[in-house]
């Protein structure tokens, strides 16, 4: 009984020795990608130098619809267009295998024009969240929210109050 409980000792001892090393051999891959897509914010959205790496085959997600990444290029300068000022701050990034989750927050002044917008001189400040899929060191998808209903009330292009609900046809 006694060497049946050493060698149950040391099974688990080699098990948790094998866990630990996945473990370490995975962290560094979590680690380049959150630096990655820390990069999107402080580098692209912040400063406009896109040089994070994206897969040709790279899928974008907002709302119910996708986008391409030249799509996505095109939106991020014109939230810089619209918001030369533009502060993107990572509030929080996690990371777990291949992919990668940011909560931001961002503050500009609306002085120019991008993305449909007219300049207000107005300032604002939303938040957001993206989940990013790595593939080798590249971005291959996105699922990116942010606060656009926010945005146009703090512009004052969108009413603060929603409309009453409208009557039925029959009523």
């Amino acid at each position: 009984m006694h060497h049946a409980i050493l060698r149950s000792l040391r099974a688990l001892l080699l098990a948790t020795a094998f866990l630990a090393n996945a473990s370490a051999m995975a962290a560094p891959q979590e680690e380049l990608n959150k630096s990655l897509a820390r990069r999107v914010y402080e580098e692209g959205l912040n400063q406009g130098i896109f040089t994070v790496p994206y897969t040709e085959d790279f899928v974008g997600h907002a709302g119910s619809g996708t986008f391409t990444r030249e799509a996505g290029m095109r939106e991020a300068r014109g939230w810089r267009q619209a918001f030369p000022d533009l502060r993107m701050h990572v509030d929080l990034i996690l990371a777990e295998n291949d992919l990668v989750a940011v909560r931001w927050t961002a503050t500009g002044t609306n002085t120019g024009t991008g993305n449909g917008l007219p300049a207000t001189g107005k300032p604002v400040k939303v938040t957001g969240q993206a989940t990013f899929r790595f593939v080798d060191g590249r971005i291959a998808e996105e699922w990116a929210t942010g606060d656009t209903i926010g945005i146009m009330r703090q512009l004052g292009l969108l009413s603060k109050t929603a409309a009453p609900p409208l009557k039925a046809a029959h009523q």
